[in-house]
């Protein structure tokens, strides 16, 4: 009898044996070996079904640090060290001498401006009459459609409809709180009760997808740029002129930088992220903390700005649709517990949603300080050097 890997879990009742027999025959087929996979300290039978399938075992990632870097924020105040789970050389150390350099001159301030996670279901409509009718009666009876999502959760809390109308079909962007997680599946099981209800009060309305591609997950996109998903946050700090001094830039000097570089090749280039290197800090605190890491991508669009004063150069970051938490997905696994733990953010905050914005904070003021070494080490000629002595293989390792 042929047994697909799927079946494993129902054939031995254990995550962690079934995972050692799918090795074991990857191995008899492939001819790899998958040692070093099988050891993690994970017990599979917590993943599978909820993080995982058809699981073989775990890879591991290095975890940094960086810090201590001082936050003051709504939620975050004092030092921070930043966990940073990354294969790229230089990147912790790019991040650590950042934090130094804000947290020697006075901190980084940090704000939620807005928090929201967005689910767009597309409904089909036999008219542009009909369409424009359907979403003005879903406005109209927003406290109802409130109703119907929120009956699915505990946390989520339906903010907003945000509408939009393309001939006869209609988006509907649902906009809800989601207390400290970052709320995809929560708003997708609440959006599905809403579409239900919306087809029971509309007959002619037809659900085409429950998530209709305006939400917008995982791409990079205009509409997150502008309205938020997720968190909405700003960083900012002003680094003293002698600070800088001590690596021998000027304020105006890494200021030109930031213009020529973030702000005129972006343009240039037309990308949705003016700013250095925002994705790089981003994924290696995701990995670290259990995050989507797919949503990687729309979480490090944004825009660096800087100005140079008498004092100092001021310098912000500012993250559109940063989709962070601190329950659900990965969050839970042991190791990624422990990197949330040693930010003070590790499980659900008192009162909810507290942590996820304290952690929002510090990922802003990390990205912060990642941004300002870059500018600072172009400004200094130094990018080329710092990798070939932290980045690269030494001359034996080379192939």
């Amino acid at each position: 009898m042929e047994v697909k890997l799927h079946e494993f879990e129902k054939i031995y009742g254990d995550a962690n044996k079934a995972a050692e027999e799918r090795r074991k025959y990857l191995e008899r087929v492939t001819g790899a070996k998958l040692e070093n996979i099988g050891k993690t300290i994970i017990d599979l039978n917590t993943v599978v079904g909820r993080n995982i399938e058809n699981v073989i075992g775990a890879v591991q990632v290095p975890v940094g640090v960086a810090g201590p870097l001082l936050v003051r924020g709504d939620y975050a105040n004092g030092h921070f060290y930043v966990p940073l789970a990354t294969t790229e050389g230089a990147l912790v150390a790019s991040v650590n001498r950042g934090a130094k350099l804000v947290t020697e001159s006075g901190g980084a301030r940090a704000k939620v401006l807005k928090d929201g996670m967005a689910r767009a279901p597309l409904f089909r409509l036999p008219s542009l009459v009909e369409a424009v009718e359907f979403v003005n009666w879903v406005l109209q009876n927003f406290e109802e459609v409130k109703k119907v999502a929120e009956s699915t959760t505990r946390h989520g809390r339906l903010k907003e409809i945000q509408p939009f109308i393309v001939g006869n079909y209609v988006w509907l962007r649902l906009v809800f709180s989601t207390g400290d997680a970052m709320g995809m599946n929560m708003v997708t099981v609440a959006s599905d009760a809403v579409a239900k209800y919306l087809q029971e009060k509309f007959p002619n309305a037809r659900l085409v997808a429950l998530s209709g591609n305006m939400c917008v997950d995982k791409k990079p996109n205009a509409v997150n740029f502008l309205l938020g998903r997720g968190k909405t946050v700003v960083a900012e700090a002003v680094v003293k002129r002698e600070v800088l001094g001590r690596l021998g830039v000027t304020p105006e000097a890494v200021h030109e930088v930031n213009v020529r570089k973030n702000l005129m090749g972006s343009a240039l280039a037309h990308s949705y992220g003016f700013n250095a290197h925002f994705a790089n800090i981003i994924a290696a605190l995701f990995i670290a903390t259990g995050q989507d890491v797919a949503q990687v991508v729309e979480s490090s669009m944004g825009i660096t700005t800087t100005e140079p004063r008498e004092e100092g150069l001021y310098i912000s970051v500012f993250l559109p649709s940063l989709e962070v938490g601190t329950v659900g997905g990965g969050t839970g696994l042991p190791t990624q517990r422990e990197a949330l733990a040693l930010l003070g953010v590790a499980g659900p905050g008192d009162p909810p949603g507290t942590n996820a914005l304290k952690f929002a904070e510090i990922a802003a003021a990390a990205v912060l300080a990642g941004e300002l070494n870059l500018l600072v080490a172009l400004a200094r000629n130094e990018l080329a050097t710092a990798h070939e002595r932290l980045g690269r293989a030494r001359p034996q390792e080379r192939a």
